[in-house]
This record gives C-alpha cells, structure tokens and sequence, in this order.
C-alpha cells in the first residue's frame, strides 16, 4: 500500500482488548488514570427530586469529592455506609455485580445506601439513551424497577424496547417520551460522566464505597471486608458523616491507582517506523501518531473521537500511521484488515477505515464487499484483494514490528516514538502531545517538519522493547491459595512441580487467548507442570454453561481436552446442536454424550468449581493459580515465568 498523505482532519481508532479485558472481566482492571476534569455540580437545587432519588442534603452533609447529588439512591437514608457506582445498561460486568448489590443491600438493609451513577461508554450505541431512559423512569418514582428490566434485557435497548418497558411499568408515556425528546436528562449523565473521569473511574463497574474505590465486578466478600471497616469507624453517624468519611478515604486513594501506560521515568523513544502504513493527516505534521489496532476490537473505536479531537486542537501539527494487529479472538478481524488494505490500494482506506469502525458488529464477507460497493470502488479488483492472502504481508509485518516494541494488546500508540497504551482520555493523549512537541523543539527551529523531522527521531530510537510498561498487566497476587482441583479435567505428568488451576469458560474471548500461552509453558517447562481447568461460566455468555457440560461429557469419555479445543475454536457456535456435531466429530458414544446433557449429570461438577472460584477470589475469567498463586487475565508466558521458575526452585 502506498503512504497517503491527506491533509483533511484525521479518524483513528484506539484501546486495549484485554485488559480490559480482563479487565474486562474487570472492567479495565486496574486501568483508570485521575483526570483533572473540572466538574459541574448537579443543578436542581430548590426543586423537589423524584421519589426514588435523594437530592443532596437531605440525608446530612453531602461530599464535594464524591457527591450524591440528586442521583437515584436505595437503601436507608441514615446509612452510615455509601457506595457510589458509576455503571451503564448494556455493559455485561454491571449486570455481572446486580446479585451482589443486592446481596449487600439485604445484609445491610439499614446500614448502606447504593447510590447510581450514569457512565455510558462510548463503544455501546445503546447506552446512552437507557441512561436518559431510566431518569425519565425515575422522574415517574420507578428508576429501580426500570433499572431492573434494562439489565434483564442488555440486548434489547432500542428506543421501541425502551418504549415497551416504560408501558409494561405503567409509566405516563407522554411525559416519558417528551423527556427522551428534548434531552432533559442529558446534562445530568455527562455530569456523573465528568465526575467518574475526575475520580478516575473509566471503565464500568467502579464503585467508591464512602470513598474507597473499588474497580469491576468483584465479589461479595471484598465489598463486606470494606463495609465492615466502616462501620466500625462511622460510630453511629449515619449519612451525615458520608462527606467526613470520603474526604478521609479517598484522600488514602492519591496516588492514582495503576493504569495502562508505562512508568512515568521511562522515556524509552521506540523505532515505530512508518513503512508503506496509510497515514492520514499534514505531511508537514511535527508529531507522527503511529497507532496499532483491528476493527473488531471495541476498544479500538472508542478511542475515535479522542483522536478526532487532537487534529481539530493542533491543526496541522499530527498525522495518524495506522498499523494492522487484528487480535487472534477476534475472527473477523484478519479479513477486515486485508480488506482495508484491498480498499487502500484504490485509494479509499481511511474512507473505508471509517465505515468497518462505524460497523464493528458486521464484518462478515458480505458486508465487506457491501461497504466496497457504497465508497464505489472497482469490486472486481477488490474482491481479488480479499482473495489474495498475499495482502496478509502488511498485516503480519505490522504484527511483527508491535510484537517487537511491545505492543501486546489493541489499541496501542507511539508518539513520536514514545509510547502511550490503551484508549485513553484525551488529557492523556494532549498531554503526550505536548510533551512530544517540546521535545522536538530544537529540531523544529532547524526547519525539519514531517518525514525529514521523523526520520531524524527514529535515527537514536530503540528498535526492542525492554520492559513490560507498569500496568500492561495485572499484577501476581502472591498469597497462596489452596484449591482442590481433583474433580477437575487435567493433564501434564502427576507429579509435575507446578500445578497450574485455570478458572475459565468456553464463550469468553479472553480465555481463548490465552491458549497459545498455555501451549508455550508446556513447550517450555516439558514434564515440569500440569495444567487443570475449572469451569466458571460467566452469567452473561448464554451458551457458556451448556458448553461446560458438554465438555465433562466428552471427558467421561476420555476425550476432554480434544473437545476442548474445538469448542475454543469455534466460541461463537455453541449451541445444542454444534455441541452435539462436535461430539460427532471426535467419534463420541452419542447416546451416552447426549444423555449427559438431558439429565444435567454434569450441573454439580460446574456448580462445584464455580464454588471453589468464589472462595479464591476468581471473579473473571481467565484466571489462574500457579501452585496456588493466582495470575489474573490472558497473559503472555512471561507474566507466568517467573512464578514457575520460582516454584520450581522451591
């Protein structure tokens, strides 16, 4: 693909699919930088707030760290405990947590409140106008209950959906969708959006429970652990000592908690050479964005309007390289890409570019060439650019290139060659600009501008990647815990040094992941670990648990590992009948494999392991314990190296 310098304003795309994701399993686990945001406070001073909401000061002084406000509140009005959340309707992991809110408001009824803010995030369509939904919901006295049937419904959000609810609540319609026609609660969630980016709170679920943060859907018992300290300390105050008892905690929160981007001593500049990359933006640019993402991330698209709004800041001054790292659990991600670079060759990559994002859920071959045909391209030359595997040339030479600079995950930017991970809020990325910019200062007043100024950085950079920047991955937890894996599927040698207990489920994109490092440490360490996995299907992934079943089935049989394999290999068909096709392939007993599903014999075994994670504190999936050390997420060997080498000298 040739370069293309346009000099018209930029589109990108950015953010990191695990961490997230575990973090997704975590929301962004330990991922969320303090912004300095400045914060509007909530209006409605003077004007009674619907039943159901608290407006603030009713219940003794509210905090100006972590107000109240007028968001919608349950539990007792004289809760010596409040937990503030920052969550949105179509985000799994917050329905992941509803039990547990629940749990803790029936185990506290008198002594917490939970406090609801709105946080939709960007890469969920539908989200944003849920939250408007259920405020206009509670202006009618039923936020709870409409709060209820969004997060019973995650994939059912339209505006017709939203209607229906609304009905089926007995809600005055004329004034529920004049309230959605005018926006009227719009102000109020970018207000709880602008506190959760002050506080550091951008991913959902985060909690702040009087101040004390709380990242993802974590368990009961280290909600209670929290609560309990409290209430030790409130000593009867009730909700009139909230303000005191926040401004004590969060104050303990400062340094921000751990994110995703390096140190901040590391001022490594990394080779991210520009090769035959589209590029977008002035080809007099002074700061060059290299930028490594796929199409099928949705981190990666969140990021979009970040990007957008650094061209429109500095115009003139950034360009955007895009290099291709189409993530291995994302299927259709290797095509969107070849077919980028298809569309490039006919001079319309960054129009294409533009639409996969806008397309994120439909990147089949027919929607490809679909979206060929509306930018008017020559579709016979196209379609031979998605047959001809030699296009992969790119994609995979990009691959290379962030596999040597680090660049693990989606999305993932060099600027000017220093690296920045993730899709972080703008600050982040203004604030890398202009540190950018000041350092290539001196070269600037010698008239060097665009791919002479780029080159000359790239002449002293670093072409290796040296150290896993701080946060890139959770950290071990090197308590060790003790768990009985002896009704669990295992292979390795019996008496291996190194027992490694995986916590996982056939439908998360995370766990598929980490199968090649799975692979790698038993290439690595032959003879010297075994490996058992236990099942922990998520409540959000529907075919997860009949899949699990299916799977003690086929190793009734002796055959648990191969159906393991090809259920991970084909994660987005999992239903009765693929389950019951792939029992087939491997030559199963088909009566008996079937009758293990219809009498649910395997049901106790899951429920068993999904006991065992509780206990351990595996509240996402993948996670791990490496002779009961626990490893969280879809880590690359390294993470698990040292704690095996470590294990292995014991």
């Amino acid at each position: 693909m040739k370069k293309e310098h346009a000099i018209i304003g930029f589109v990108a795309t950015a953010v990191i699919c695990f961490v997230l994701g575990y973090v997704l399993g975590t929301a962004n686990t330990g991922g969320d930088a303090k912004q300095e945001a400045i914060v509007a406070k909530a209006d409605g001073a003077g004007e009674a707030a619907p039943e159901g909401v608290a407006a603030a000061g009713n219940n003794g002084p509210d905090s100006d760290v972590i107000p109240v406000g007028t968001s919608a509140v349950q539990g007792s009005p004289n809760a010596s405990v409040t937990i503030v959340e920052f969550s949105e309707f179509q985000c799994p992991f917050c329905s992941r947590v509803l039990p547990t809110t629940k749990q803790i408001l029936e185990t506290y009824p008198n002594e917490v409140r939970v406090v609801f803010k709105h946080n939709p995030l960007s890469f969920h369509k539908e989200a944003p106008l849920a939250s408007e939904a259920s405020m206009a919901a509670g202006e009618q006295g039923k936020f709870w209950e409409y709060h209820d049937i969004l997060f019973a419904n995650q994939r059912a959000l339209t505006p017709e959906d939203l209607d229906k609810y609304a009905q089926q609540l007995g809600l005055d319609m004329a004034k529920f969708k004049a309230a959605l026609d005018s926006g009227k609660f719009k102000k109020q969630i970018a207000e709880d959006q602008a506190l959760a980016n002050k506080l550091g709170a951008r991913g959902t679920p985060n909690f702040f429970v009087n101040g004390i943060k709380v990242v993802g859907a974590k368990p009961f018992d280290e909600f209670k652990t929290i609560i309990d300290g409290e209430l030790s300390k409130a000593k009867g105050q009730g909700a009139a000592g909230y303000a005191a008892r926040v401004t004590e905690n969060f104050k303990k929160e400062a340094p921000a908690p751990r994110n995703n981007r390096p140190p901040a001593d590391d001022t490594t500049i990394y080779k991210a050479t520009i090769g035959t990359s589209a590029v977008k933006g002035s080809k007099d640019a002074i700061v060059t964005i290299v930028e490594f993402s796929e199409f099928q991330c949705p981190f990666c698209s969140r990021v979009m309007p970040t990007l957008k709004q650094l061209d429109e800041a500095y115009p003139g001054q950034i360009r955007v390289v895009f290099k291709h790292m189409p993530l291995p659990f994302h299927k259709e991600a290797p095509m969107a890409s070849r077919a980028t670079i298809a569309a490039g060759e006919q001079g319309k990559f960054w129009e294409y570019h533009d639409v996969l994002f806008a397309n994120q859920k439909a990147l089949t071959r027919e929607d490809l060439e679909k979206y060929a045909q509306q930018l008017g391209l020559n579709m016979t030359k196209f379609k031979a650019g998605l047959d001809n595997a030699a296009l992969d040339k790119q994609i995979e030479e990009d691959k290379a290139l962030g596999a040597s600079l680090g660049a693990r995950g989606t999305p993932h930017f060099f600027i000017n060659g220093k690296r920045l991970s993730g899709a972080q809020p703008y600050d982040r990325f203004k604030e890398a600009v202009d540190e950018a910019i000041k350092r290539v200062a001196p070269l600037t007043a010698k008239g060097l501008k665009g791919d002479a100024l780029y080159d000359e950085i790239m002449k002293t950079a670093s072409a290796e990647f040296k150290a896993a920047p701080a946060g890139d991955a959770p950290e071990a937890d090197n308590t060790v815990y003790k768990i009985d894996a002896s009704n669990a599927p295992t292979k390795g040698p019996a008496n291996a040094k190194v027992h490694i207990v995986v916590f996982s489920e056939f439908q998360c994109p995370f766990c598929s992941r980490a199968l090649p490092t799975v692979d790698a440490l038993f290439k690595d360490y032959d003879g010297k670990i075994k490996f058992s996995f236990m099942h922990m299907p998520l409540p959000f992934h529907k075919d997860a648990p009949l899949a699990a079943e299916a799977s003690m089935a086929a190793d009734e049989q002796g055959k648990f590992w191969e159906y393991h394999d090809l259920l991970f290999a084909n994660q987005k068909a999992l239903t009765r009948e693929d389950l019951e096709k792939y029992a087939q392939q491997l030559g199963l007993n088909m009566t008996k494999f079937k009758a293990a599903l219809d009498q649910g014999t395997f049901k106790k075994v899951i429920e068993d392991h999904m006991a065992k994670a509780r206990t351990v504190g595996a509240s996402g999936t993948p996670t791990f314990f490496i002779n009961g050390r626990k490893l969280v997420g879809a880590q690359p060997p390294t993470a698990f190296k040292p704690i095996i080498d470590e294990e292995l000298k014991k």
